[in-house]
């Protein structure tokens, strides 16, 4: 059997952290004098830090100076560190352990690639951070997803090629990221939204021994129904 590997991305795959992303942006904005909302937010999800907040500053119209935003980045960190020092293991998203417990019943290593630089903290926090091969997070790399060099990281880590990884991911960005680094992308939420993706499932709850079988089959979905 070739060697397999698999990269979760953190946000919206094995936990929801966008809520407390929202709130800390949001507070932001609430300060600079403009409305922030859950639409905006989706504009955020699995971009940096850094250009998350040009985002919303666009959203406001707001000028400020380069050490003005580098204020405002550790004080919006400081208040999402708030959030999620609270986490506990409850926050895992369903089907999260179980799907970790058929990669280790299969012997197929597992590593994050997420763009968070909390990561590290938050899989403490929720109890899984032993179970993972690896990390790359957004202390790691030096390019943004859709740029795929957080996944090819991850893949050297794992020391798997990057066509014999599966990529589960929730952003546009991130399936983009995986499909540029031929590795099998999986969409976890709206098909929809995620319809470049080789397979596509509403959560981790779908996702069973043969699932994974058909994940590693060498066979993506678009060449199945072709």
């Amino acid at each position: 059997m070739k060697k397999t590997g698999v990269i979760f991305d953190l946000d919206g795959v094995i936990v929801d952290t966008a809520k407390y992303h929202f709130l800390a942006w949001k507070n932001l904005a609430d300060g600079l004098g403009f409305e922030f909302t859950e639409q905006h937010n989706e504009l955020l999800k699995g971009v940096s830090r850094v250009r998350s907040l040009e985002i919303l500053l666009d959203i406001g119209n707001v000028n400020i100076s380069e050490e003005k935003k580098q204020e405002f980045l550790i004080s919006k960190n400081e208040e999402y560190l708030k959030f999620i020092t609270k986490m506990d293991a409850s926050e895992l998203l369903p089907g999260t352990e179980k799907l970790l417990d058929i990669l280790d019943d299969l012997g197929v290593k597992y590593v994050l690639g997420s763009a968070s630089k909390n990561a590290p903290l938050i899989l403490k926090q929720v109890g899984i951070y032993d179970r993972f091969a690896g990390i790359v997070d957004g202390n790691s790399v030096s390019k943004a997803k859709p740029d795929p060099e957080v996944f090819l990281i991850g893949a050297q880590r794992l020391g798997v090629k990057p066509e014999n990884c599966v990529v589960f991911e929730d952003a546009i960005a991130g399936i983009e990221a995986a499909n540029t680094a031929q590795m099998v992308s999986v969409g976890i939420g709206d098909k929809d939204t995620l319809n470049e993706a080789d397979f596509n499932f509403e959560s981790l709850t779908e996702i069973n021994t043969d699932v994974i079988k058909t994940l590693f089959s060498g066979k993506k979905k678009k060449e199945q129904s072709a």
